[in-house]
């Protein structure tokens, strides 16, 4: 199955799961659900399982919208000997994370859910990317939070931005951005082929 022949709904508001997807050549329209589906996810969750509840929360709450086409959801965190690194919610709180990661490995997990409208038929994934920080002087990190690049990117970090202190150890780059597309086209052809 070619994107072309695919009705993807895009259960994100996200511009980079958006430019991922059109990098990429899939076609799609954006239905985000609200904020309060992600937010009743238990956040006590292994990393993984969290991001697979909160992709496959988000996408049910969207395929009861629509009688047809395949609704793609996703969640990313980073995570750090096992705490869960999402959105900061503030300087202070991206300030931490950052420093929490400082000279370490982590990783980065992204949970998609596809959810076929029609057919009912759903599959769940978890991808994840090793990285690596370096260690940077605390100068360096109040000039990264005065940028502003920190905002709404899981572990306060957007790996798209180019920035020389972040290093992939094993595993996609999309996947850190917060969408693994060169998973996709497999995925969506196991949902077509797996029974309800």
């Amino acid at each position: 199955m070619t994107s072309q022949q695919v009705k993807l709904i895009l259960a994100s508001q996200s511009p980079r799961r958006q430019e991922l997807l059109r990098e990429s050549g899939w076609q799609f329209t954006v239905d985000p659900p609200d904020d309060s589906v992600e937010q009743a996810v238990d956040r006590t969750l292994p990393s993984g399982r969290f991001v697979e509840a909160a992709a496959l929360a988000k996408a049910n709450a969207i395929a009861v919208r629509h009688e047809t086409g395949i609704v793609l959801a996703a969640d990313t965190v980073a995570d750090c000997d096992g705490e869960i690194l999402g959105k900061p919610t503030d300087r202070l709180d991206a300030a931490r994370m950052l420093t929490v990661m400082s000279n370490r490995t982590h990783r980065v997990l992204t949970g998609v859910c596809l959810w076929d409208c029609e057919s009912g038929k759903h599959a769940s994934y978890v991808e994840q990317t090793t990285l690596k920080m370096d260690a940077f002087p605390s100068d360096d990190l109040e000039a990264y939070l005065d940028s502003g690049q920190w905002q709404g990117k899981a572990g306060a970090f957007g790996y798209q931005d180019g920035l020389d202190w972040i290093h992939i150890v094993e595993g996609l780059a999309s996947n850190v951005v917060g969408l693994p597309v060169e998973r996709l086209g497999i995925w969506v052809d196991e949902l077509a082929h797996r029974s309800v």
